[in-house]
C-alpha cells in the first residue's frame, strides 16, 4: 500500500472522525462532487469542507443501518469466500494528492496480493443495479480508494432488501482515477482553497442551509448582479412550462376520471387506474378560535418563513 497515514482512528470518536473529514475529500465524497449523490449537494459539500457548517452524515436511517450491518456483511463474506477481512484503524492520504483520503471497511489478502473490502447494504428497490454492477456512485467511492492505497483489485460486497447477499470484483481503472483525481482537485483548489462559491442547486440540502442561514429578511433592497436578469428570464420561463404541463396533467387525469366514473379502478394495458374514495377529519381551527379565542391563544403556535417571488418580468 503506498498511502501514507493521516490519523489513527482506533480511539477516535464520531465526532473526531466527522471532523478530520473536513481536511480533505473521503470516498463518499466523490459522487457528491460528481453530482450523483442523492442526499447532498456539492454546495452544501462546500459549506462544509470550509467550515461554514457543521459536518454530517449523508442519508438518514439507511446511513445508520449500513454501520450497524457492515459487520455482518464482512462475516457473510467470509464465510462465503474464506476470506477474512482486516479492519485498518487509520484515515490514509494520497502521497502526492493530500486532499485525498480514504477511510477503508477492510483490507483483505487473495492470493498474496492486498484488496481493498467495501461493506455496502441497500434497499431492494436498488436490486437491479447491483445485478448488473455496481451502483455508480460506489464506483467512484472504490476507484477512490484504490488512488490512494494503489492498491489494483476492490471486494465490494452488499446485503440487498435485508435478504439477498451480493460481492463483486472490481478492478482498478486508471484512466477514471484521472477523471476522479481532476475533478476533486478543482474542488479543492478552486473551491475549498481559493474559496469559490459552486453555484447553488436545487437539492434538500442546499435548500434547507439557506432557509435557515437567511432565516430573516431585514426588510432592505439591494442592487443585484447584472447577470441577474439572465437567471430571472429562465426561472420565468421554466415556471411557465411547469405551469403549462402541470394544466396538461391535470387534464388527462380528468379525463382518465371521466372514463372511471363511479368506478374505484380500472385497467389498460401495464395500467391500474384508481380514483379511491378517502375519508379525512380535519380540525376546524377558524370556527374554534371564533367560539374559544381565550383558549386558541394559549395554544397557538407563531412561526415566521420567507416567501420567495419574481415580479416585473413581463412586458
Amino acid at each position: 500500500m503506498n498511502a501514507k497515514v493521516f490519523a489513527d482512528t482506533s480511539s477516535m470518536s464520531r465526532e473526531e472522525w466527522l471532523k478530520y473529514r473536513t481536511m480533505g475529500i473521503g470516498g463518499s465524497d466523490v459522487s457528491v462532487i460528481a453530482g450523483i449523490n442523492p442526499y447532498r449537494s456539492v454546495f452544501q459539500l462546500w459549506l462544509e469542507k470550509t467550515g461554514q457548517t457543521e459536518p454530517c452524515e449523508s442519508g438518514n436511517e439507511c446511513t445508520h443501518f449500513g454501520t450497524v450491518l457492515e459487520p455482518i456483511v464482512k462475516q457473510e463474506f467470509t464465510e462465503r469466500t474464506g476470506i477474512a477481512v482486516a479492519e485498518p484503524k487509520y484515515i490514509f492520504q494520497h502521497p502526492d494528492y493530500p486532499f485525498m483520503f480514504a477511510n477503508l471497511d477492510g483490507v483483505v489478502n487473495v492470493d498474496g496480493e492486498d484488496c481493498i473490502f467495501e461493506a455496502k447494504t441497500a434497499s431492494a428497490y436498488k436490486q437491479n443495479e447491483w445485478n448488473t454492477g455496481v451502483p455508480p456512485e460506489y464506483m467512484l467511492q472504490i476507484q477512490h480508494y484504490m488512488a490512494v492505497t494503489g492498491l489494483k483489485k476492490t471486494y465490494i460486497a452488499a446485503l440487498i432488501g435485508g435478504n439477498h447477499f451480493v460481492y463483486k470484483t472490481v478492478e482498478r481503472d486508471d484512466e477514471m482515477i484521472a477523471e476522479i483525481i481532476e475533478m476533486e482537485r478543482r474542488f479543492w483548489e478552486e473551491n475549498v482553497l481559493g474559496g469559490e462559491e459552486p453555484l447553488p442547486d436545487g437539492s434538500e440540502g442546499t435548500t434547507s442551509w439557506l432557509s435557515e442561514h437567511y432565516s430573516e429578511s431585514n426588510g432592505e433592497s439591494i442592487e443585484l448582479p447584472e447577470e441577474t436578469v439572465f437567471i430571472c428570464d429562465e426561472y420565468e420561463d421554466i415556471s411557465e412550462q411547469i405551469e403549462a404541463l402541470s394544466a396538461e396533467k391535470d387534464a388527462l387525469g380528468n379525463r382518465l376520471k371521466a372514463m372511471l366514473k363511479n368506478n374505484e379502478t380500472g385497467l389498460a394495458g401495464k395500467y391500474r387506474v384508481s380514483w379511491k374514495t378517502v375519508n379525512s377529519s380535519r380540525f376546524d381551527s377558524i370556527r374554534f378560535k371564533a367560539e374559544n379565542p381565550e383558549l386558541y391563544g394559549k395554544y397557538v403556535k407563531h412561526s415566521s418563513s420567507r416567501r420567495f417571488g419574481i415580479s416585473g418580468g413581463a412586458t
